[in-house]
């Protein structure tokens, strides 16, 4: 019996081991897939993480050869961390977080050796009395600084690291005798390191932030536009012997895609604060309007919560009037079709940096189309009608109406990047003239008191028009009788 027991026990323990080990093999396989995937969606991230691993092969030689570690001993350490920490996906993330490093750490490390030395002279009792009061002033209004939107937007990183580059400098010096020398080592090595993440990161495959957020306020204007393309079509749309309206999921696909407009706003923000530290590359010039691209993702989530609205009246089952759903089919209809139209040509207006004029008949075709939809809507007769048939299609008519509006923002906007970013076909901006007198005379009263005339005198010779503006000569005078009732 003993041994029975403790064959089905040892049968067990193995049992529990195999199921163990399956079921490691099975989270492995997921993990592989889980990967494959996301190389697949973006090879640009396998690209990244191969950088990455350069760029710390590199920095690691000041620990490999004897020289190099001579030179900087322990402080090389710093440039592996700065490697670790500043490397980023996009080359303006890098630039911006290396840039902030380097200039924090050389701006910290010379108030923590002027700090030093500041303190050296009230003593030795005093000495550290001082560079606490320093440091505590010094964090205390830097972390300040970090509440102004700006700073908070641009330089946080840059202010963290210098109340840390701030604090271990001067803090260090009190035991350290030669400070100078570790201030100066610690230095050059995070330059070095964000040197060598900034070279790897613009010439080795880059990743332009200001690029990907082009590519993605062109892709949210474009699946805001096929969804509008195709709602008409949808909505009026009657189903047959209990057919949905839509067939199949894969039709309806373009009816979920404007959703990723909707949380876009955060990675927007993020991309054009990258893109403004990136220089000039591709299309892209120096100082590109990279703020214009977010007053064109506002106005374009701002239409994608009105569509947001509408999209849940598609394949509604809430009975409705037939009447007056005539009535305002043609111009919904032609409202969706027109807006659509419009957002995708200045999606490719965009996409091309070329002249997104040929929106504009589109923009003033969905206009017409609202006032036909408003005369349509005024002409409706509601006494015999149940207001609760009219509700879902006089809130989508409404909803369109709305639609056509902020169209029409993202519409000037677009016109507006167009002209500062420069795009094919369309000229510059310039500021008109004012509007200059074409003659100067003087009015010349008639003395009698009785007389109703007045005499206008106009010298031709001050005439500043085109004609008349090769050199000076003598003019003459022509008197012109206006009759005063």
């Amino acid at each position: 019996m003993e041994i029975a027991a403790e064959t089905q026990k040892k049968a067990g323990f193995f049992a529990y081991g195999w199921d163990c080990l399956k079921s490691s093999k099975t989270k492995l396989v997921q993990v592989a897939k889980n990967a494959q995937k996301q190389g697949q969606d973006d090879p640009r991230k396998i690209i990244h993480s191969l950088k990455v691993g350069l760029a710390l092969t590199l920095i690691s030689m000041f620990y490999y050869f004897r020289p190099l570690y001579d030179s900087f001993g322990v402080s090389g350490m710093w440039a592996v961390l700065t490697v670790v920490v500043v490397f980023e996906f996009t080359v303006g993330a890098t630039l911006s977080k290396s840039l902030n490093r380097g200039f924090a750490t050389m701006v910290a490390g010379a108030l923590g050796v002027g700090a030093q030395e500041l303190a050296s002279l009230f003593g030795e009792e005093g000495e550290p009395i001082v560079l606490g009061i320093l440091v505590f002033l010094l964090a205390t209004a830097s972390t300040f600084s970090r509440f102004f939107p700006r700073i908070k937007a641009r330089y946080d990183y840059g202010v963290l690291i210098f109340i840390l580059t701030f604090s271990l400098v001067a803090v260090s010096g009190y035991r350290v005798n030669d400070i100078v020398e570790l201030a100066h080592q610690r230095l050059s090595t995070i330059l070095v390191g964000g040197a060598t993440c900034i070279i790897i990161a613009i010439f080795v495959c880059p990743v332009w932030a200001g690029e990907d957020l082009h590519n993605m306020t062109v892709r949210n204007i474009e699946k805001l536009a096929n969804f509008l393309e195709g709602f008409g079509g949808e909505y009026f749309k009657e189903p047959f012997d209990g057919e949905s309206a839509v067939d199949s999921k894969d039709d309806k696909s373009f009816l979920q895609g404007y959703k990723s407009a909707l949380n876009s706003k955060s990675s927007e923000e993020s991309l054009a604060n990258f893109a403004s530290w990136e220089p000039c590359h591709g299309r892209f010039r120096f100082r590109h309007p990279w703020k214009q691209y977010l007053m064109i993702g506002a106005f374009t989530r701002q239409c994608a919560y009105h569509i947001e609205a509408i999209s849940s009246y598609i394949n509604s089952e809430i009975q409705v009037s037939a009447e007056f759903r005539m009535k305002i089919q043609e111009p919904c209809t032609k409202i969706s079709s027109e807006s659509g139209k419009a957002l995708k040509a200045l999606a490719s207006a965009i996409k091309t940096m070329t002249d997104p004029s040929s929106a504009d008949p589109h923009v003033a075709s969905a206009k017409a189309a609202v006032k036909d939809l408003e005369i349509a809507l005024n002409a409706a007769s509601l006494d015999e009608t149940d207001l609760l048939e009219i509700i879902p299609d006089a809130t989508v008519a409404s909803t369109l109406i709305e639609i056509v509006k902020c169209m029409e923002k993202v519409s000037e906007t677009v016109h507006e990047l167009s002209g500062l970013a420069h795009f094919k076909g369309v000229e510059p901006n310039v500021t008109p003239e004012k509007p200059q007198l074409l003659h100067r005379g003087t009015i010349k009263p008639i003395p009698d008191s009785d007389a109703t005339d007045v005499v206008i005198t106009i010298d031709e010779a001050s005439s500043v028009s085109p004609e008349n503006d090769k050199g000076p000569s003598k003019g003459k005078q022509d008197e012109s009788h206006v009759n005063m009732c």
